[in-house]
């Protein structure tokens, strides 16, 4: 597994650098990778997206080929991307589940506890004295001709407020939080991205 780490990327610059990945490891000639980066803050609406999802500002989206609804990239936040191959037969549950495992994991590590919420993929605070369920990492994948496309993100130190302009993911009725927010001391992409490369091979 090649593990890629750029920096900070124009989402629309990463989403082309991942099809031209997609397709050399489907051609065989590009081990699996995987990009782990920050992007620049850039709305992004997936396939289920509906009008009423969408940032009431006007602010611009890019509308992307992957599964889920709309989402909020930027600073603060760990993006993974993995181009990997599935083994046959192709299991997309099992994968999605994997995924979850691995943003589970790392939430773990940094002392805080999350949970998988039926119904609804990435990984969740449960609800407690401080509100009700909350997103802590998101999920939104694409699978062609057996490779998987875009992938994860983690909430590390980013600004929530972002998270208020839209309905997040399309869900009304739950709410989106940090690591920092939940710890109350900043946890940084820097922080984050040894912890998350260390558990990346719990997706093949």
């Amino acid at each position: 597994m090649q593990v890629l780490r750029p920096g900070l990327v124009d989402y629309r610059e990463a989403w082309e650098t991942q099809r031209r990945l997609h397709d050399a490891v489907v051609a065989g000639t590009q081990p699996d990778t995987i990009l782990l980066l920050e992007h620049p803050s850039v709305f992004t609406a997936g396939k289920r997206t509906e009008p009423m999802d969408r940032p009431l500002d006007g602010t611009p989206v890019v509308d992307v080929d992957r599964g889920g609804k709309i989402t909020w990239h930027g600073p603060g936040q760990l993006v993974g991307y993995p181009i990997v191959k599935l083994a046959d037969p192709i299991d997309v549950v099992a994968y999605v589940r994997r995924v979850e495992q691995l943003l589970i994991d790392v939430c773990a590590e940094f002392g805080v506890t999350t949970d998988r919420v039926e119904g609804r993929s990435g990984a969740w605070v449960r609800a407690d004295e401080r509100g009700p369920d909350r997103k802590i990492a998101a999920i939104g994948i694409r699978v062609a001709r057996g490779v998987t496309q875009h992938g994860f993100a983690i909430n590390g130190d980013c600004d929530l407020s972002n998270f208020d302009r839209f309905v997040p993911c399309g869900i009304r009725d739950a709410g989106v939080t940090s690591l920092s927010a939940e710890l109350g001391r900043p946890v940084t992409v820097d922080d984050l991205l040894p912890v998350v490369e260390r558990h990346l091979p719990a997706l093949l």
